[in-house]
């Protein structure tokens, strides 16, 4: 009865918090407004697609609804209209936010893991079928 109480007040605790998660700023100038040019918007678009929300984690700054991902946007758009290139924002980004900005991260020994361990999963998971399938034959 006490873990239950203990989990009740914890939980309690953390509705303050949850109210401070946004703040009442309004949204950067570009973060949900196009750009004229179909061409730029298209170009910060698919860049958009490409950088992963830091709050969100598990979406693209162009579906999360968060408020730095509005900010972020408005930056990738700004950025485009001044006539940079998008990989030069994503290397920006990168270098800012580090690797996992993106969802298709530069092979490093830091993000080698990221690389290798499918690979290993999917050898480890034949090598686990044939075995089960020996075992099944009777062989």
């Amino acid at each position: 009865m006490t873990a239950l109480r203990a989990l009740v007040v914890a939980l309690l605790l953390m509705v303050p918090a949850l109210s401070f998660a946004q703040s009442n700023r309004p949204p950067a100038p570009l973060a949900y407004t196009q750009l004229e040019d179909p061409q730029a918007e298209a170009q910060a678009q698919e860049l958009m697609e490409e950088l992963r929300c830091l709050v969100c984690q598990g979406q693209s700054i162009a579906d999360s609804d968060a408020e730095m991902a509005g900010d972020m946007r408005a930056l990738v758009r700004e950025r485009i209209a001044a006539g940079e290139s998008a990989d030069d924002i994503r290397e920006w980004l990168i270098a800012r936010y580090g690797d996992y900005v993106t969802y298709d991260p530069p092979l490093s020994w830091v993000t080698a893991p990221l690389w290798i361990a499918p690979v290993l999963l999917l050898v480890f998971g034949v090598v686990v079928a044939r075995r089960s399938f020996r075992r099944g034959s009777g062989q």
